[in-house]
């Protein structure tokens, strides 16, 4: 079973893996988000939320939460969270584990931050395996794209209800 918590401290030693080079194109590491948000902070921008993934009670992954100005590059809803740096652990890979974390990032998202109705992604568009993952839990696709760091991503969405 999959569950998302508040990422705190003590997470980390088990967030230190590495993804294969294809994955590393698509997804920032844990330890690197982490470093990006503390120097966010440093600045006062503290909208950025790290959440530890949890597979039968050991970690497995890890994503950030980010409530920032960053996601009006994809969205111009106030009321919306940009989904970032998503990665699963690969010793925890081919378990269904992805697509669970974003089933359960909807009620995840309603319970700890009310006022949020969307939630806004980008994705490499040579990571098909995860853009059809979204597409299977709600997510859709309008056409958007952006400049990535590893090329064009495709702008995705999903109404909260």
């Amino acid at each position: 079973m999959v569950e998302l918590q508040f990422f705190t401290p003590k997470d980390l030693s088990e967030l230190n893996y590495e993804l294969d080079e294809i994955q590393a194109q698509f997804s920032a590491l844990p330890k690197q988000a982490l470093e990006r948000i503390e120097a966010r902070n440093l600045n006062e921008d503290f909208f950025a939320y790290p959440i530890t993934v949890f597979y039968d009670e050991k970690i497995a992954g890890f994503c950030v939460l980010d409530f920032g100005n960053d996601k009006f590059e994809l969205t111009d809803n106030q009321d919306s969270v940009l989904l970032r740096s998503l990665s699963v652990n690969p010793e925890f890979q081919g378990k269904g584990i992805g697509k669970s974390i974003m089933v359960v990032l909807d009620d995840f998202i309603k319970e700890h931050f009310k006022d949020c109705n969307e939630v806004v992604l980008s994705v490499n568009e040579r990571n098909n395996f995860a853009f059809q993952i979204y597409l299977k839990v709600g997510y859709i696709y309008n056409g958007k794209k952006i400049n990535g760091r590893s090329g064009p991503q495709l702008v995705m969405s999903k109404i909260l209800d």
